[in-house]
């Protein structure tokens, strides 16, 4: 048997710790609060009844809890999701869009296993901040609907609100602002009678627990070829979203987690959604930082219990839920988004330090996800054209200086900096082919040869030295450039 004290540390934090479990109990309330709209709303955009998206939100957010890679992150019904799937259930109806949910996370537990998440180490600083803050602007221009045409008690409700989430926690922490401020603004909302937008308002919610089944599509290879390219879509922004949404919980709470195992796990969890009649889904950012950063939540309990209290919320309480004023809900978002946003990154001292071609980054990628409302999309042409900059900048690394021996018999060109396609294109032209003796030395102790560009600029520099009767020889290779210059020179122009 294992000694007390061993199994004490084999404990979570949650059971040990009756504060830790307060906290995580009341932030996956809160969470599960602000999913019902949220998941209804994505509903909607996919073009399906708003139970689907809940079932979705349940599913995700109870299984990924237990096979993530990233505690107290919540996945759901997310709109990403819900804008890819849409076409699909538009032209062919709502059991290939349940194949496409089961098959993407096939395809995520491939790409998990294959090391995917491996590729998140190639995403600039540059681009997350820009992630983060067009993730804030794309949190609060979903609540502007809700704030326009609407009766006038609302806007009196919204201030109330942030006024409650920003004095309530000088009072006292036990209890998170934000279920403080929906249960005020609720009970003024109902005792006043004041006609406003309700979460009931969104649509009906389910009265009872989904059930597993198959898809109703046929099993062949048309619905194969049909599905494929909708679920690997969807595994791809679903995967990207989620390990972005990692990376960030990562940061805000200076722990680590385990991208493969997220991986894999959205990929699980998004089979289980599909099974249970789910729409799909992956990492909720906005409801993320309700837990993590507003909330304080760190376990997967909190996780856990988001999905858990959704169904009761909506199953046991759904008369009084539908009565939550929209107004309550927007308020909890507006205050997410103004957390979220990296002010100082845009702070004049920030900037005025910043070089240029990092803030074009971040501006690149807030445009372009605010644009298309895909996070993405900006994630990637922000990579790519931070890339396209890092090269444009180290292509002008590679430095040639030359001294000719007195003699005037042999010339010693040194040769410093990184070889590769974009620095080693200038290289061939640094060179005075038809002043130099006949004799040349090429000097790259202090450089670095990355790719088969540079082989073919030496092999080029050789070329025109020996069509005017001169000799090249190559000297200070370390061994990666030794060994990649060995195999690849004299290969690269057969045939031309």
């Amino acid at each position: 048997m294992f000694p007390a004290a061993r199994l004490r540390g084999l404990k979570p934090d949650w059971l040990s710790d009756p504060k830790v479990w307060r906290t995580e109990v009341l932030a996956g309330l809160v969470v599960a609060l602000a999913l019902i709209p949220e998941a209804i709303s994505f509903s909607i955009i996919a073009g399906v009844d708003p139970a689907i998206g809940l079932f979705a939100s349940f599913a995700m957010a109870v299984v990924i809890s237990i096979v993530g890679g990233r505690r107290a992150m919540i996945s759901a019904a997310t709109g990403a999701i819900a804008l890819v799937i849409a076409p699909l259930n538009r032209e062919h109806g709502l059991g290939y869009l349940i194949a496409a949910v089961i098959l993407a996370g096939v395809f995520q537990v491939v790409l998990g296993a294959l090391g995917v998440a491996k590729l998140m180490r190639f995403i600039p600083r540059s681009v997350m901040v820009g992630f983060v803050n067009s993730l804030a602007i794309l949190i609060f221009m979903a609540q502007v609907p809700e704030m326009t045409d609407v009766p006038w008690a609302v806007y009196p409700l919204i201030i109330g609100g942030l006024a409650l989430m920003v004095f309530f926690p000088k009072i006292t922490t036990v209890i998170p602002a934000p279920l403080v401020s929906i249960a005020i603004l609720t009970v003024i909302t109902v005792g006043a009678a004041l006609a406003v937008p309700t979460v009931g308002d969104k649509g009906a919610l389910p009265s009872s627990l989904p059930v597993p089944g198959l898809p109703d599509v046929p099993f062949s290879l048309d619905t194969l070829t049909t599905i494929a390219p909708y679920a690997f879509a969807m595994a791809l922004v679903g995967l990207m979203e989620s390990l972005m949404t990692a990376k960030l919980v990562d940061e805000i709470t200076d722990t680590h987690s385990n991208k493969t195992r997220e991986s894999i796990g959205q990929g699980i969890a998004n089979i289980v959604t599909g099974f249970f009649g789910g729409m799909g889904g992956c990492a909720m950012i906005g409801q993320t930082m309700i837990n993590v950063k507003v909330s304080g939540a760190r376990t997967r309990l909190s996780t856990f219990l988001a999905g858990a209290f959704l169904m009761v919320l909506c199953i046991v309480f759904g008369p009084v839920v539908s009565d939550i004023p929209m107004a309550a809900l927007v308020a909890v978002m507006i205050m997410v988004s103004f957390a979220t946003f990296d002010w100082h990154s845009i702070a004049p001292k920030t900037l005025k330090r910043m070089p240029a071609g990092e803030i074009t980054v971040m501006v690149i990628t807030v445009v372009c996800v605010v644009a298309t409302h895909n996070l993405a999309i900006g994630v990637v042409v922000g990579s790519v054209t931070a890339m396209v900059i890092f090269a444009k900048r180290v292509a002008h690394l590679a430095n040639v200086t030359a001294v000719t021996d007195p003699d005037n018999k042999t010339a010693v060109y040194r040769v410093s900096g990184e070889l590769f396609f974009a620095s080693s294109n200038d290289l061939v032209g640094q060179f005075d082919y038809t002043g130099d003796p006949k004799r040349i030395v090429i000097d790259l102790s202090g450089a670095h040869i990355w790719d088969a560009s540079s082989v073919a600029a030496l092999d080029a520099i050789e070329t025109k030295y020996k069509q005017r009767g001169k000799t090249v020889e190559i000297t200070g290779l370390n061994d990666p450039s030794a060994d990649l210059h060995g195999k690849l020179t004299g290969e690269l122009t057969a045939g031309h």
